[in-house]
């Protein structure tokens, strides 16, 4: 109530003082959202305090699912808690925590890992806390939270003996604790607190007991306060007022200038936020195995930027190579989003997921305004340049793009379906798939990527992403769908589509006008019992474009509902071409009727009835 009252006579001390313009500037500059104050208090409403086992006078903002008398409480914003067997349950999009302590004075509740277990010295962890689940969360890691990482080493430090070794380190990662030959297990989460005034040489018996201590998280206390600025601004306009308010010179004289550095100020400031966003997910995510370089190690692992591979949206791609003597992509990023999503979203999916089909990141580097990705080189280059060969170029076999597709298609499947977190790419394209020194792709810029709960069937986004030609309709056409992972299987399809006819889907250069869509042209071709050929191909190539340009039709029906699943999807790929079942005609927007000789027949009808004598594989 204090602070609304202040920002009231900021107001109209901002109006008498420079005039009208200020009140429009005031609420142009001064962000209200982010005036927080906290809801967390010491009383709790209507709501009966509840208790579970060892955790009594639950309030709010923690709320016992199931407890009676609750139905009069007020406050809706609640973290909801179960009492299973008598323990206090935390339960979060990333897993169930094991309640220990709840303390109102400093915001913060102790929670454990229900994988621990006292007695157990063997027990791991059975979550990987992120600070992606966190970002959107009212949940926050304490800066008492620390990392600890688990290595795995082929020898011990100082000793030739080639054994398998296990090293714990607590606190970040840096470049120059990674000896040879070891690798990064696990991260978790520990107090710091709990090991204070402790050896720095723990024990594996003090560090079991860090983890059977818990982490804390904080609630309810706002990341920013723009209380002070105010305060500031009140105290400088008051003064100004009482000693010149009276005349309108005045006004003239300081109102441009104090303008002027109130702009300056808020720029600063959001810049300043970008940069600390950007810090707190880095601090905060022990989910993460990539290290964590310095500036002057990019400038030295790339020669200064000497030697560049390529150029994209969000910034240059040069080549580097690491002290080992790997060589490494160095994607320096130059225009980012204003509160560093991109980098914040790159890193957290990319550096969470381990596949055959994956780039692999190998580290980052963010100091000041230098953002910067490290991955794995791929001499090959990107898809893109293969698929669209020039004359004189040496292009790849049908068998091998096959199998690149083929590749392609079950990065995705494990994407959707094999991490804890459903993951949609969102610009599935030929640039974005890396080929590695045998070919193998690797699907590559998670910039615009967003995870999701496992069982969300729909998802939702703000606006649509993606690379035009490779878009779902259903980011367009709100009615024929919603957004999925379909999404992704649809820029698959078009993907795919171009890998078997070696050609850009939408060619406005063609010579015949009915090709310029050439899906709708091969639709249409099957449609009549034609097929599509290709120069000298043999039948065994035959056979496989036509399988991977069925595959493909199914892929990019218009409706998400009639496009298959990743799974079936290498199925399909993986299957004989006489067993695939015909897509239906090719629509290209809602709007678009089918044939007229199709009206009266199935809603859903097929190209052909050519009679299929095996175990047709269909879509559904």
């Amino acid at each position: 109530m204090a602070s609304t009252c202040r920002l009231c006579v900021l107001v109209i001390v901002s109006v008498l003082l420079f005039g009208p313009a200020a009140f429009f500037s005031f609420f142009l500059f001064v962000p209200f959202s982010r005036i927080s104050i906290p809801s967390i208090t010491k009383s709790h409403g209507k709501c009966i305090p509840s208790a579970c086992g060892n955790i009594h006078n639950i309030i709010s903002p923690f709320r016992l699912a199931n407890y009676p008398n609750q139905s009069k409480c007020t406050n809706w914003n609640y973290h909801y808690l179960f009492c299973h067997n008598n323990l206090t349950v935390l339960t979060v999009d990333w897993g169930n925590y094991s309640v220990q302590a709840i303390n109102y004075d400093n915001f913060t509740i102790r929670v454990v890992d229900p994988g621990i277990r006292n007695n157990d010295f063997s027990s791991i962890p059975r979550y990987s806390l992120s600070i992606y689940n966190l970002t959107y969360s009212h949940l926050r890691l304490t800066s008492s939270t620390t990392p600890i990482t688990f290595f795995k080493c082929a020898k011990a430090e100082n000793s030739s003996v080639m054994r398998t070794y296990n090293y714990v380190k607590q606190g970040n990662i840096t470049a120059s604790d990674m000896e040879d030959g070891c690798r990064i297990e696990w991260t978790t989460l520990m107090s710091k607190s709990f090991l204070y005034g402790k050896d720095r040489n723990f024990s594996y018996h003090d560090i079991h007991n860090a983890l059977g201590y818990g982490f804390e998280l904080q609630f309810g206390v706002p990341r920013f306060s723009y209380i002070s600025d105010i305060d500031l601004l009140l105290t400088f306009g008051i003064e100004l007022l009482l000693s010149y308010g009276a005349f309108f010179p005045i006004r003239s004289i300081f109102g441009f200038p104090f303008l002027a550095a109130l702009l300056i100020y808020k720029q600063r400031r959001m810049h300043l936020s970008m940069y600390s966003n950007i810090e707190d997910f880095l601090q905060s995510d022990n989910n993460l195995s990539p290290i964590r370089y310095s500036y002057s190690d990019i400038k030295k692992m790339t020669s200064r930027f000497n030697e560049k591979l390529g150029e994209g949206g969000y910034g240059t791609v040069f080549k580097g190579k690491l002290r080992s003597g790997r060589f490494v992509a160095v994607k320096m990023l130059e225009k980012p989003k204003a509160n560093g999503q991109d980098f914040i979203s790159e890193v957290a999916t990319i550096g969470r997921i381990h596949h055959f089909n994956m780039v692999q990141l190998v580290g980052y580097c963010v100091e000041g305004s230098k953002r910067a990705l490290i991955y794995n080189f791929m001499p090959n280059g990107s898809l893109d340049k293969y698929i669209y060969c020039k004359e004189g170029s040496n292009p790849l076999s049908c068998r091998k793009m096959y199998e690149i597709s083929l590749g392609v298609a079950q990065g995705i499947e494990y994407l959707h379906r094999g991490c804890d977190m459903q993951i949609l790419h969102f610009d599935i394209k030929p640039h974005n798939i890396l080929l590695d020194e045998n070919f193998i792709p690797k699907i590559s810029d998670f910039g615009l990527a967003k995870l999701y709960p496992v069982g969300n069937t729909i998802v939702s986004l703000t606006a649509a992403r993606g690379t035009m030609g490779y878009m779902a309709p259903e980011l367009f056409y709100k009615n024929i769908g919603g957004v999925s992972y379909k999404a992704d299987v649809y820029s698959f399809g078009m993907l795919l589509m171009e890998m078997a006819s070696r050609r850009k889907n939408l060619n406005a250069s063609i010579e015949h006008s009915s090709q310029i869509y050439f899906p709708r042209w091969v639709s249409d071709q099957f449609c009549m019992g034609k097929e599509f050929e290709m120069d000298d191909a043999t039948e065994e190539e035959k056979k496989i474009i036509k399988k991977m340009i069925i595959t493909a039709l199914w892929c990019i029906q218009l409706k998400p509902s009639d496009r298959p699943s990743m799974n079936k999807v290498i199925e399909m790929l993986e299957g004989e071409v006489e067993c695939l079942q015909l897509p239906p005609k090719l629509l290209l927007y809602p709007q678009q009727e089918m044939p007229r000789d199709n009206l009266h027949g199935n809603s859903n009808p097929m190209c052909s009835n050519t009679e299929i004598t095996c175990n047709t594989l269909s879509a559904t």
